[in-house]
């Protein structure tokens, strides 16, 4: 409900909505906001985004509130995310600002949006930042109820979107369930060996897979094929979800990794043992003649920055 005491309508008016740039709007609204006592500034904002139609200046508007919840807030921000006040002749003046309500929205952890996020995570004629934002958000807010959908989008071989497909995989990731497990390992079986645009998806699945469930049989497969990946970051992924799981084999794994191609890969794979092992492996890999100089300079390094602390 808009406070009758202050008129937040003139307020705008005065900020030059309409007129002046949005620049010179944002700084106004920002000045007027600070004018407000702290109760009316809910309902401010409340105004401000059922109201303000230009996009960057919608955008401004949105940071500046992001710290302010409340339930009328909340319902606002999915107006705006589905469209629904919005009389724009030009919906894509307004992409950034729906794709930076669907963070915001996550920041409620309010399992209500949840139906709304999806929505507009399923439509494939939506922008894809919008698209991103919301299977981020979903991870974020944590409703199981959102993983099948987020398994069907990554599992769309129709899907127009590598991108929108990594990030409803790092939602998966965020929300834990193991039943994501045996879709991600089929996907990524089927992706193995494929280079370009499948590498990021497969680093997706590759941090995703070692969230879930590490230590299970197919996904420890998963991983230590996934070590001999074409695509580096995929394999230092791997070597992180190896490090992170209980197996009792992981160091072992780990150790393969050492005779990499990449540097970076080895580089990744001595932090990891470091890191399970402690000085040991630092002073083995000095000291045997079986490595490298560029290991044994990283051992070196590690030792200076660390452990002679």
């Amino acid at each position: 409900m808009v406070n009758k005491a202050v008129d937040f309508g003139v307020i705008l008016e005065k900020c030059g909505i309409g007129s002046d740039t949005p620049a010179v709007v944002i700084k106004n609204i920002a000045d007027a906001e600070s004018d407000l006592a702290e109760e009316d500034k809910p309902d401010f904002y409340n105004y401000l985004l059922s109201n303000i139609k230009e996009g960057e200046v919608l955008t401004g508007v949105l940071k500046m509130s992001s710290a302010v919840q409340t339930p009328q807030i909340l319902s606002t921000l999915l107006d705006i995310l589905l469209l629904k006040n919005s009389d724009s002749d030009n919906p894509d003046d307004l992409i950034n600002a729906r794709a930076l309500c669907a963070k915001i929205i996550a920041g409620y952890k309010d399992t209500s949006a949840v139906g709304a996020l999806l929505y507009c995570l399923n439509n494939k004629n939506e922008n894809y930042k919008v698209r991103l934002a919301c299977a981020d958000a979903l991870g974020r807010i944590g409703d199981r109820y959102a993983v099948k959908p987020l398994i069907d989008v990554v599992q769309d071989e129709e899907e127009k979107s590598v991108y929108v497909q990594e990030s409803a995989t790092f939602a998966l990731g965020m929300l834990g369930d193991s039943s994501a497990i045996d879709p991600l390992i089929s996907i990524m079986e089927a992706k193995q060996g494929l280079i370009g645009k499948f590498s990021f998806l497969k680093e997706r699945i590759v941090e995703a897979l070692g969230k879930l469930n590490p230590n299970n049989k197919r996904v420890l497969h998963v991983l230590k094929n996934a070590l001999l990946d074409s695509s580096p970051m995929v394999r230092i992924n791997a070597i992180e979800a190896l490090m992170n799981s209980d197996y009792e084999n992981a160091s072992e794994i780990i150790r393969t990794a050492l005779n990499d191609d990449d540097d970076e890969v080895k580089r990744n794979a001595l932090i990891a043992l470091y890191n399970m092992e402690g000085r040991d492996i630092l002073e083995e890999i000095i000291s045997l003649p079986g490595y490298g100089e560029f290991l044994k300079n990283e051992a070196k390094a590690l030792i200076e920055e660390y452990e002679d602390e």
